[in-house]
């Protein structure tokens, strides 16, 4: 007669539960066999007490529908929410809020008449205690079942600090929540101090290289500028072409007015009769100019009482370690070696920054060399 395999069902079982088994049978070195010689050593076994371990190892399947089984199940648990919101700048103009409610927190605000989830947002620049500066509170109502907000920030380079909290119905009134951490908006522009000006633009005579800077009074070297300009330009400099040549030349001196004409009253840049005179428009004359150049703004910031150089120049520093200078940016190249030395000389930080410009096309010229032309 047949022996019946009460195994027939190994393959369905998990290696895990196959060990099990082996270790209940007894079987020998079973945690080094592999799956098929572990079914093979637990098939040999027979006996009830191996149709016992093999049903207890591999229990019936509850024959239930899944969704009876699932609603005699309770409902996961859930983390007890504490009440918080934070306040996070994004950029000068944004801000993002996220905020928990804990259910006790709700329940309580709805008990007390709550009506309106509400964010408000105070200015506590220079303050501490919690207060804030007068006329600056500004109140945002929300959706009750938001967990997060992006809010408009009413002014750059500020501190704020929200406040979650419900408005009363009724008579009004305010049910606070939750306050958020002090965050500083960051400001649209490095630096609201400027240690200068820009170099004026006149429409009578365009500035040049020799030209003075005017600075504000309280600037430290009126030649500060012209001076970083030289040093970065001195191992490049040469007479070049456009704006470069414009500054190094005097414009009094080496221009011809038969050049100028050339320059803007001939050529594919004149608007003469065989651009746009064909036909029955008679020729014109007027004088015609443009000027143009560039500037080169070098910025930074470092310790308040460094000393800081550009090229061996010294430059001012304002009160919170920032700095910033403006020199002429002509063709060629221009090397800025900025360097801050500690107080105490034992610490030093260098950055080398390398500017390069060219002007591949120049027809232009001063309102004082505007010649008249036919067009």
């Amino acid at each position: 007669m047949a022996r019946t395999n009460p195994f027939a069902n190994l393959a369905s079982l998990s290696m895990r539960q196959l060990r099990e088994l082996a270790r209940t049978l007894g079987i020998q070195r079973y945690s080094a066999q592999d799956r098929d010689a572990l079914a093979e050593s637990i098939a040999d076994r027979s006996g009830e007490g191996v149709e016992t371990v093999a049903a207890a190892v591999t229990p019936a399947a509850d024959p239930r529908p899944v969704a009876a089984i699932e609603a005699e199940m309770a409902p996961a648990p859930r983390p007890a929410a504490e009440t918080r919101v934070v306040f996070l700048p994004r950029d000068p103009q944004w801000a993002y809020v996220f905020w928990d409610i804990s259910e006790d927190d709700r329940s309580d605000a709805l008990h007390a008449g709550a009506s309106q989830l509400c964010l408000r947002v105070a200015d506590v620049t220079g303050l501490a205690g919690g207060s804030s500066h007068p006329h600056t509170l500004q109140e945002v109502v929300v959706d009750s079942h938001a967990t997060e907000w992006y809010l408009p920030v009413p002014l750059s380079d500020r501190d704020y600090r929200v406040e979650l909290g419900y408005r009363k119905g009724g008579g009004g009134g305010w049910i606070s929540l939750a306050f958020s951490s002090v965050a500083r908006v960051p400001s649209l522009h490095p630096s609201e101090q400027i240690l200068d000006q820009f170099v004026p633009f006149s429409l009578d005579a365009f500035p040049s290289a020799s030209a003075s800077l005017p600075t504000p009074a309280e600037a430290v070297d009126s030649g500060l500028h012209e001076r970083l300009y030289q040093s970065a330009t001195s191992q490049w400099r040469r007479l070049g072409r456009g704006s470069e040549a414009f500054h190094e030349i005097d414009a009094t001196a080496g221009l011809e007015s038969g050049g100028a004409f050339s320059a803007s009253g001939a050529g594919p840049w004149a608007s003469g009769r065989s651009a746009s005179g064909i036909g029955g428009v008679g020729s014109r004359q007027r004088s015609f100019w443009l000027v143009a150049d560039a500037e080169l703004i070098v910025y930074g910031a470092t310790d308040p009482a460094a000393r800081l150089s550009i090229g061996g120049e010294e430059v001012p520093l304002s009160a919170d370690g920032t700095f910033r200078v403006q020199v002429p940016f002509r063709d060629g190249q221009q090397l800025y070696p900025i360097e801050a030395l500690a107080a105490d000389g034992e610490q030093k930080r260098s950055i080398t920054m390398e500017f390069r410009r060219s002007t591949p096309e120049d027809n232009s010229n001063p309102a004082s060399q505007a010649v008249a032309e036919w067009f």
